[in-house]
C-alpha cells in the first residue's frame, strides 16, 4: 500500500519515503481532501476552504488538482462529475474492478459533456445547471464533424468517483467538456473547459457571466459560444494529434487533419502546396470524403485571396465545389466552403448564397460558417447582414484561426457603407491578425486613397505590387466578386493613382 504522510505543522508531504514538493495552494487542497477521504468533497467546499470564499475561476482548482495527480499519481484523486473530487490514494476497492476494453474512439473528433458542478449553494438551481449542459450538448451535436455523446449517458456519471481517462474509455470519446456554475445574487458565472480525456491536458477554457432574469437566453448564449469556440479548437487539436502519427499509417482522415492548419491559414506558399498535396492524397484514398473536398475548396479560395496563386489556377476546384453542392451533403463546413468558393471564384453569387445559407441552417454555431456567410453577403452588398454574421463569428470564436479574415470582412462591409474611418480601424486590426491575407491590403489601398491619405495608400500598393507584380485594373474588374459600386470605383481609382496598369 502506498505510504503518504502529510504534516500540517511543517506543511510537508512524503510519498513512499520521498519528499514531494508542492505549492501552498496545492498543499491546502491535498490536506483538505485527505482529511475528508471518506466522502466526496464538492468544488464549492474546496474553493471556500482554500481560497477563503473568494469568487475565483474554477480553472484555479483544476490546475491544482492536475498538479497533485502529476505528483501523486492519477489514481490519487478521482473526479466526481457534477460534484467535485474524492481522495482515493489509500482507498481499498470493495471488489476487483472488472476489466473492460471500453468503446472504440471514433475517427472523427469525439466528446462528451459531463454534468456541470452546481456551486451556487442551492440545489434548486440544479435545473439551471442541467439545462445549460443539455443546450451545449445539443448545439455541439449539430456539428456533423463531431461525435457527441448524449446526456442520457453522460448524466449517469453524476456523483460517481471516476477519472477522465476512464470516462473517455467507457464512452469512447477523445475529449471531455466539464464546467461549473457559481451564483452571487442574481448573477451567474459559468466556467467551462475542454480537456483531452486520456491525458487530462487542457485545450480550451472560458468564463461566461449572466443573470437569472432570463435564464433561457443565458443557456442559448453559453451553448452557441461554447459550440462556436470548440469547433476550431477540436479541429486544430486533431490536426496536432495527426501530425504525430507515422506517415505510413495515415488514412484519409489523418491526411485531412494534417492539411487543415496549412490550408485554412496560408502563411506561406509552401504551406499551401504542402496542404494541397495532403488533400490530394486524402481524396485519392476516399474520393467521397466531404470534409476533404470542403478543405480543397477552402484552400483554392484562400490561394487567390492571399494571392499565392493566380485566379485561373484557383478555378481548378470548380468541379469539386459543384459536386459538393449536388451531393446533398450535410457536412456544414464542406457545404459552406463549397458555396463560398462558388460565389467568390465561381462568381455565381446567388448559387453560393443558397449553399452557405443551407450550411448555416445545419450548424448556426460554426464560426467558420458564419464568416463565410458574412463574406457572401459582403459580395452582394448586403452590408448589414454581412456585419451581423461576421461580428457573430468573431463573438462566438474570438481566437478562431481565421479571425483576420473575419475582421477584414467587417472592414469591407463598412467600406461599402462608406463609413471609411470605421472600415480603416477594422482593416488595421485585420492586418495584424493575418498580414498575408492580401484582400486586406487591397481594401486598404482603396480606403486610404478615398480618405485622402495617399502615403498610406501608396505603402499598401507597394506591398501588393511586390506580391502580385502583374496586378492591373483589368485583373481587379475580372476577378472581384463584389457588386458594390462605391467599393469598386474606389479601388479602381486607387489602383490607377498608384500606377497600376489598365490591363
Amino acid at each position: 500500500m502506498t505510504s503518504l504522510i502529510i504534516d500540517q505543522d511543517t506543511r510537508s508531504v512524503r510519498l513512499d519515503g520521498q519528499e514531494v514538493t508542492l505549492g501552498a495552494r496545492a498543499f491546502d487542497v491535498l490536506h483538505y481532501l485527505s482529511q475528508n477521504a471518506d466522502r466526496v468533497v464538492t468544488k464549492e467546499q474546496l474553493l471556500d476552504q482554500v481560497w477563503a470564499g473568494s469568487l475565483v475561476e474554477d480553472s484555479n482548482l483544476t490546475v491544482q488538482i492536475a498538479g497533485l495527480r502529476k505528483a501523486l499519481g492519477k489514481e490519487a484523486i478521482k473526479t466526481v462529475p457534477g460534484v467535485g473530487y474524492k481522495f482515493t490514494l489509500n482507498a481499498m476497492p470493495d471488489a476487483p474492478a472488472p476489466t473492460s476494453k471500453g468503446l472504440d474512439v471514433p475517427t472523427i473528433p469525439s466528446l462528451a459533456v459531463l454534468p456541470f458542478a452546481n456551486l451556487t449553494g442551492d440545489e434548486a438551481n440544479a435545473y439551471v445547471v442541467d439545462g445549460i449542459v443539455t443546450e451545449i450538448t445539443s448545439a455541439l451535436a449539430r456539428v456533423s464533424a463531431f461525435f457527441v455523446v448524449s446526456t442520457t449517458s453522460t448524466f449517469t456519471y453524476r456523483g460517481k468517483a471516476v477519472d477522465l481517462a476512464q470516462i473517455g474509455q467507457e464512452l469512447g470519446v477523445r475529449y471531455i467538456l466539464e464546467g461549473s456554475i457559481q451564483k452571487a445574487g442574481n448573477r451567474l458565472r459559468i466556467f467551462t473547459q475542454l480537456v483531452e480525456a486520456k491525458t487530462a491536458r487542457m485545450i480550451w477554457q472560458e468564463r461566461f457571466d449572466g443573470t437569472t432574469e432570463d435564464i433561457f437566453d443565458l443557456q442559448d448564449t453559453v451553448a452557441e459560444s461554447v459550440a462556436g469556440a470548440i469547433e476550431p479548437k477540436l479541429i486544430w487539436a486533431e490536426a496536432a494529434r495527426a501530425q504525430h502519427k507515422p506517415t505510413e499509417s495515415l488514412a484519409a482522415y489523418d491526411l485531412c487533419m494534417r492539411a487543415t492548419p496549412l490550408v485554412m491559414r496560408q502563411n506561406t506558399l509552401s504551406d499551401l502546396e504542402e496542404g494541397m498535396a495532403l488533400l490530394d492524397q486524402a481524396l485519392a484514398l476516399d474520393p467521397r470524403f466531404d470534409r476533404a473536398k470542403g478543405l480543397y475548396c477552402f484552400a483554392h479560395t484562400g490561394s487567390f485571396a492571399t494571392r499565392w496563386w493566380p485566379f485561373e489556377k484557383a478555378q481548378a476546384a470548380l468541379p469539386v465545389a459543384q459536386s459538393l453542392l449536388d451531393s446533398g451533403t450535410e457536412d456544414a463546413f464542406a457545404l459552406a466552403a463549397a458555396g463560398h468558393y462558388i460565389a467568390y471564384i465561381g462568381q455565381d453569387l446567388h448559387k453560393g448564397l443558397i449553399a452557405v445559407k443551407r450550411a448555416y441552417a445545419l450548424n448556426p454555431n460554426s464560426a467558420t460558417v458564419c464568416l463565410l456567410l458574412g463574406w457572401v453577403y459582403n459580395y452582394l452588398s448586403e452590408d448589414d447582414d454581412a456585419i451581423m454574421h461576421l461580428q457573430r463569428a468573431a463573438r462566438i470564436s474570438p481566437v478562431h484561426p481565421n479571425i483576420g479574415v473575419t475582421t477584414c470582412g467587417i472592414a469591407n462591409a463598412f467600406f461599402q457603407k462608406q463609413d471609411l474611418k470605421r472600415a480603416i480601424s477594422y482593416y488595421e486590426e485585420a492586418i495584424t491578425q493575418y498580414p498575408e491575407f492580401a484582400s486586406i491590403q487591397l481594401g486598404m489601398i482603396g480606403c486610404y486613397w478615398k480618405l485622402g491619405d495617399l502615403e498610406k495608400s501608396a505603402q499598401m500598393a507597394a506591398w501588393f505590387r511586390n506580391k502580385v507584380p502583374d496586378m492591373s485594373v483589368a485583373t481587379f474588374l475580372q476577378t472581384r466578386p463584389h457588386e458594390n459600386a462605391f467599393y469598386r470605383d474606389a479601388v479602381i481609382g486607387a489602383l490607377r493613382a498608384n500606377g497600376f496598369p489598365e490591363g
